[in-house]
């Protein structure tokens, strides 16, 4: 059996068409296969639009959570529950095109564990997501140690001991992409060309990417830690060598420039330098403090066709 995990969030005017594609892709492979749908806390009709998928089609399943918990933890909540011998990523905007799940199962079946979509070209997007994003990929895979592919996203196929080990990994702000190369396995990188959204907007706004970044770097590096101790030492050494050059100048009797707006400016860059440092240290108590709580990921509220397996 092969799952297809397709988190939902407001996708009423997607969803019907996403299943079509699916299920035509699915139908072609000649094998067993399930679609689980999780609607993460929708506040249209993508509840009841899945409900009505699930009445028609015994291969369709869904999960609603009791209110919106997050992209990739909807993610997560899907891997609980899939039974496949292989597992699908993919959203329900298809701007990945499920097309391309035949070849990614064709390269599984020679034996690779992971086999993920990496993103030649990125249509209907705009000019600074693109930027961002390559530079922020880039930036990613210089910070940490674990291999993160560049330039994909979660749309990708995982083996079921893959899916098995990822379910052993209990954190809170999770990455996923970032944790399926933690993992490790083998894997292969299968290009394809990003589509535009079939329609309705992006359930990834401005803030959103901002956090999604900030969970990847602070999930698998601890270099802005190191960066903050080392901008100390460096601004400590830099604010030793200035008393030395004004206690030289005060015994040697040379006349001291007298500037209190020039003293303002360098205690508030100092300043500024602390509380950004503070912020960063503090973001990883936050951390720290989301983990001990020890709170479960998701709240299921309801479960609509698993007794037919």
């Amino acid at each position: 059996m092969i799952s297809v995990i397709v988190p939902l969030y407001n996708e009423e005017e997607v969803i019907e068409e996403s299943y079509r594609r699916l299920t035509a892709v699915m139908q072609s492979l000649n094998e067993d296969y399930e679609l689980i749908l999780i609607n993460d806390g929708s506040r249209d009709r993508t509840a009841s639009l899945a409900a009505a998928l699930c009445e028609k089609d015994r291969h369709v399943r869904l999960i609603c959570f009791s209110r919106n918990f997050g992209h990739q933890i909807a993610i997560t909540a899907g891997m609980d529950y899939a039974a496949g011998d292989a597992v699908v990523i993919i959203d329900a905007d298809l701007q990945d095109p499920p097309e391309l799940i035949p070849k990614m199962v064709e390269k599984w079946r020679e034996g690779y564990h992971v086999v993920y979509g990496k993103r030649t070209r990125r249509q209907g997007e705009t000019i600074f997501k693109k930027v961002t994003a390559k530079l922020f990929y880039r930036f990613l895979k210089r910070m940490t140690q674990v291999d993160i592919p560049t330039d994909t996203g979660d749309f990708r196929l995982i083996d079921r001991k893959v899916c098995d080990a990822m379910k052993k990994l209990g954190e809170r702000n999770r990455y996923v992409r970032g944790l399926v190369s933690w993992v490790g396995f083998k894997q292969y990188a299968l290009e394809y060309v990003r589509d535009e959204r079939f329609a309705g907007e992006t359930k990834y706004p401005l803030k959103k990417m901002l956090k999604l970044a900030m969970d990847g770097i602070s999930s698998f590096s601890y270099k802005p830690l190191k960066l903050a101790t080392l901008v100390g030492f460096v601004l400590s050494g830099l604010s030793f060598l200035y008393l030395l050059i004004v206690l030289i100048q005060k015994l040697c009797g040379f006349a001291m420039v007298r500037g209190w707006a020039s003293i303002l400016a360098v205690q508030l860059f100092f300043n500024g330098v602390m509380l950004i440092m503070l912020g960063i240290i503090g973001s990883y108590i936050g951390r720290i403090y989301e983990e001990a709580k020890g709170r479960p990921l998701y709240i299921v509220q309801e479960e609509i066709g698993f007794e037919d397996r």
